[in-house]
């Protein structure tokens, strides 16, 4: 369980930086209200994976948080953008990358680990709103 969440935990400190440097790029841009978006998402992304670094403790593991192996543990990509439509396209993209790795373990976990579950369960309603959005500002531009 814990492998499986320090995995977790990396894609969401990917998807954190992601946002991040999309937030002031596309405020470079001129995009602002699609920038401060970004912003939130990129701490919504940061408080999940808070929680997920806590429920690795709980469970008697370390979490991971090793800057040299996080694209690999990730089920994400580090994608920088250049443009705000790109930036939203890659952003939904890997939302739904997202949403289908919290889909699987939840589904693993089961009934085994309800504590994991309700948590991931959570950080999975907050990606899907996060995917919602990204939608809506793809549709605007």
């Amino acid at each position: 369980m814990v492998r499986f969440l320090n995995q977790a935990l990396a894609t969401e400190i990917v998807c954190a930086l992601r946002y991040r440097r999309h937030h002031f790029t596309a405020r470079s841009l001129g995009a602002s209200r699609i920038a401060e978006e970004f912003l939130l998402h990129a701490d919504e992304e940061l408080s999940q994976a808070d929680l997920i670094a806590e429920r690795i403790m709980q469970l008697g593991g370390a979490p991971d948080f090793a800057p040299d192996t996080l694209n690999e543990r990730s089920h994400l990509e580090y994608i920088e953008g250049s443009s705000v439509a790109e930036m939203i396209r890659e952003n939904l993209a890997a939302k739904h990358i997202a949403i289908n790795a919290y889909r699987g373990l939840i589904e693993y976990i089961g009934a085994d680990d309800p504590t994991s579950r309700r948590m991931l369960e959570g950080i999975l309603a907050v990606e899907q709103s996060h995917a919602d959005e990204l939608l809506d500002l793809s549709q605007d531009g």
